[in-house]
């Protein structure tokens, strides 16, 4: 499987380099990906899915995200954000009606938690989930960086049930999408990772059932929480991509180019920057592997992955850098991938987390740890 990955990913980096704009939603690839069963990989067979553990997603993630990142993030957000805390807390019902039918790359899903007010502030919810006299709710508010936001048919949500509680008063839904009431902004033009859409959707008195509540109500928060420590997983897996692959880039060319009579790869200058690249790459994969194993097994794994996820984004961005630096002008140009990459590494030091969180998940837990 992870052979097939790998050789899936090079083919969907030779669809980049033809003809189609980098803006171009990659459907087909997402379908593809789906037989594959790269769109529902921790998700049980019974269910549709590959039946597969965080550690193999966490190696698919990098294989994809070598050759696209964008596919790497859809794929992400499918496999983490929205099959993840519906596994977790979904009833039956759910898990037939949002799960199954999200698995084989023809429906994707997304998640929303992030506000135009508050980023980083996860628990200052603005969005609002009023209980309805003759049951059910009504959601009002909007939600902002939403990934799959215009591909995705469901979404889940997290909305204020309950003010005075603060956080706790936070519940999760599942909302179908297109529905009555709900719009989407425009498309933001992004920096990098440009074929996945990513837009604010907005929520206007739209209706929800009983039946789409995700756990038991103020449970929201702690759902967010866990499926973020998830999610830190696919995300470190796809910076880990995006660096593997701005590493090949730079040794190639270092290797074909010439300068001083001989390969650049010859210089003690160009030498020392691509190990630097193949001690941070290969320190945050194996940091990515322990967090992942630790998840499969059933133990805490919110620090590991936190620390996965900062080392992981700090070395794409990082081997992006350097690979520039090795091209020279050659990096700086479209005709080389070196430039994309870069672009595409800087997300994935904010989204899901920006490193001054992870920072401060780390401190936290490992002061809990030290005093316990």
């Amino acid at each position: 499987a992870v052979v097939s990955t790998a050789e899936y990913g090079e083919r969907v980096e030779a669809y980049r380099r033809g003809d189609r704009p980098e803006e171009h939603v990659p459907a087909d690839a997402v379908k593809q990906m789906g037989e594959m069963g790269l769109m529902g990989m921790v998700a049980p067979e019974e269910l549709g899915g590959a039946g597969m553990g965080y550690l193999a997603y966490a190696v698919a993630m990098e294989e994809i995200s070598r050759g696209c990142a964008t596919a790497g993030v859809v794929m992400s957000v499918n496999n983490s954000l929205y099959l993840g805390p519906l596994l977790k807390n979904g009833n039956a019902a759910q898990l037939e009606k949002w799960v199954t039918p999200f698995i084989d790359g023809q429906h994707v899903g997304c998640f929303c938690l992030s506000e135009p007010g508050n980023g980083s502030d996860a628990g200052a919810a603005s969005t609002t989930a009023k209980s309805r006299e003759g049951g059910g709710y009504e959601m009002t508010g909007a939600k902002a960086w939403i990934t799959n936001g215009y591909e995705s048919e469901a979404a889940i949500v997290f909305a204020t049930t309950d003010k005075s509680l603060k956080h706790k008063g936070i519940s999760a839904f599942v909302v179908p999408k297109p529905a009555d009431g709900i719009s989407l902004g425009k498309k933001e033009d992004k920096l990098g990772i440009k074929g996945s859409s990513t837009c604010v959707i907005n929520f206007d008195n739209v209706l929800i059932g009983e039946e789409n509540l995700l756990g038991v109500p103020g449970q929201g928060f702690k759902i967010a929480m866990e499926t973020l420590d998830a999610g830190r997983i696919g995300v470190a897996g796809q910076a880990l991509g995006i660096a593997q692959a701005s590493l090949e880039c730079a040794v190639a060319y270092a290797q074909q180019r010439n300068a001083f009579n001989k390969p650049i790869s010859k210089l003690q200058t160009i030498q020392n920057k691509l190990s630097d690249m193949e001690c941070r790459i290969w320190s945050a994969r194996l940091l990515n592997w322990h967090a992942a194993k630790l998840k499969d097994e059933g133990h805490n794994f919110t620090k590991e992955a936190a620390m996965a996820k900062l080392q992981a984004s700090e070395a794409a961005t990082f081997c992006a850098h350097q690979a520039i630096q090795i091209l020279g002008g050659m990096g700086y140009v479209s005709d080389m991938p070196a430039e994309r990459h870069y672009r595409d590494a800087r997300i994935t030091e904010i989204y899901e987390g920006t490193s001054e969180i992870q920072k401060l998940v780390i401190a936290g837990n490992l002061l809990k740890e030290m005093s316990s």
